[in-house]
């Protein structure tokens, strides 16, 4: 029987990509005007970029413990096998309610082929790691060979981030209000990363044209074998400048512009970054 791949909205991968690979989507919640949103469900990505440049600050929450058990109920009755590879558990709390819902599953199904991966990763970062594992189980893989190449590929997986407007994260606890009037009086924009799942600042680099400079630097220094990948750029609400920055990427490293996947950063991840971030992905070791 093929392991079906259970993942959460915070992948950023579209709904092409979901219905492609067969991959089960479970969203996370936004809260906007009083009211709860299912994240790439009943609210779309622009509609919070746009609530946020009206000065609004959205609210994220985790999924909750219910539909966690309910899923993993359903693939238990069945004994389908079933790996959910989850969102950081640094960045949020959706992976340890995974894990309890699973043990309390385990009780009455002792035997249900079930695991959960921690990625600690985010946003496509996350969703590359997704893909891979997909393209794996649809292959014919054994579940422990998923779980197995999902750990390796997120231990892998670089993230790269710059922000247009320090406020959001100011917003979200990650600067500090000094930091984030400083910043936007100097167009100073922060580069970060993610690291053992946290969303570290790396550098603060001065305007925005230099910023993706260092970005393909990094991705040199970082990366390698950038051919037998795929590199992912996401978004929010910026096309222009994602595509700029994969025409870069495809010129520096010789690669095929359409082997780079360009996506829009969903609501929830959006909600913490705001309008105009650019996150590039890639692995520094992509096979094993």
């Amino acid at each position: 029987m093929t392991v079906k791949i259970l993942a959460d909205s915070a992948t950023d991968l579209s709904k092409e990509h979901y219905n492609e690979f067969d991959i089960e989507m479970v969203p996370l919640t936004v809260h906007l005007d009083e009211k709860d949103y299912q994240d790439g469900v009943t609210i779309e990505p622009l509609t919070v970029y746009n609530a946020m440049r009206d000065g609004k600050v959205p609210k994220t929450s985790q999924v909750s413990p219910l539909t966690f058990k309910t899923i993993f109920t359903s693939y238990a009755e069945k004994n389908q096998p079933l790996v959910y590879i989850s969102f950081s558990s640094q960045l949020s709390g959706t992976y340890q309610t995974a894990k309890m819902m699973l043990q309390e599953v385990l009780e009455e199904y002792p035997e249900a082929p079930i695991q959960i991966v921690d990625t600690k990763c985010a946003s496509l970062g996350y969703g590359l790691v997704v893909l891979h594992a997909a393209k794996l189980a649809n292959s014919g893989a054994s579940m422990q060979e998923i779980v197995d190449d999902a750990t390796y590929q997120a231990e892998h997986m670089v993230h790269l981030f710059t922000v247009d407007d320090l406020e959001y994260l100011y917003r979200g606890g990650r600067v500090s209000k000094t930091a984030a009037f400083v910043g936007s009086l100097l167009k100073i924009k922060p580069l970060l990363h993610v690291d053992d799942g946290k969303l570290i600042p790396l550098e603060k680099i001065r305007g925005s044209k230099k910023v993706f400079g260092r970005m393909l630097d990094m991705m040199e220094e970082r990366g390698t074998d950038f051919k037998n990948q795929t590199i992912g750029i996401c978004h929010s609400d910026d096309l222009e400048r994602a595509t700029q920055l994969a025409n870069k990427v495809s010129e520096k490293f010789n690669l095929n512009i359409d082997d780079i996947e360009i996506v829009m950063i969903g609501a929830v991840i959006g909600a913490h970054v705001g309008p105009g971030t650019i996150g590039l992905f890639f692995s520094n070791k992509p096979t094993h």
